[in-house]
């Protein structure tokens, strides 16, 4: 059986911990809370509805530092957008009761940008956008590091567009009509 992807969208309840395991591999644990908040029609004013709390772990991997970018990044308070694997568990409880618990083993996080602006880095200096988060103010960025956002990059240079129009991929040849 294979376990239910989702996406959820919430406030975090508490700052990310980040934590290594036995293993060596850095996990983030983390608590999404998801309301649906809505507008009485009668009264107008704002309702909230029952509120879900799904804990949440970022692993990092051989192929990305997710764990470490969420416990650097993110922080109590801030709205988030999460997708993920929920995967169910069960304990008995210090009265002997049968519980149930939910986690989602995240795969991907970010801010919600209908709420912030951000700033995007790549830690492996790859690329980097301006921007800012929540009310801070942007910053003035040395000419260093736009100058490597650049590099290697075919579209951050002149050429790179003429280069994409003089070949057959995606309809850049002659053989297929103009939109």
């Amino acid at each position: 059986m294979s376990t239910p992807t989702i996406t959820i969208v919430g406030r975090l309840t508490r700052d990310p911990e980040l934590r290594t395991t036995k293993n060596g591999k850095n996990v983030c644990s983390f608590t999404i809370a998801a309301n649906n908040r809505r507008k009485n029609q009668q009264t107008g004013q704002w309702e909230d509805g029952t509120a879900l709390f799904l804990n949440c772990t970022a692993w990092d991997s051989e192929y990305s530092q997710m764990a470490a970018n969420v416990a650097d990044t993110l922080h109590k308070g801030m709205q988030v957008i999460a997708q993920g694997q929920v995967h169910q568990g069960s304990y008995t409880d210090r009265q002997g009761a049968e519980r149930t618990t939910f986690e989602m083993r995240v795969d991907s996080i970010g801010p919600d940008l209908s709420r912030y602006q951000a700033n995007v880095f790549d830690p492996r200096g790859q690329q980097q956008r301006t921007g800012f988060v929540g009310s801070q103010q942007p910053q003035q960025q040395a000419a260093q590091p736009q100058q490597n956002a650049t590099q290697g990059d075919p579209w951050a240079q002149q050429q790179g567009f003429q280069t994409f129009q003089q070949t057959n991929d995606f309809g850049g040849g002659g053989d297929e009509l103009e939109f």
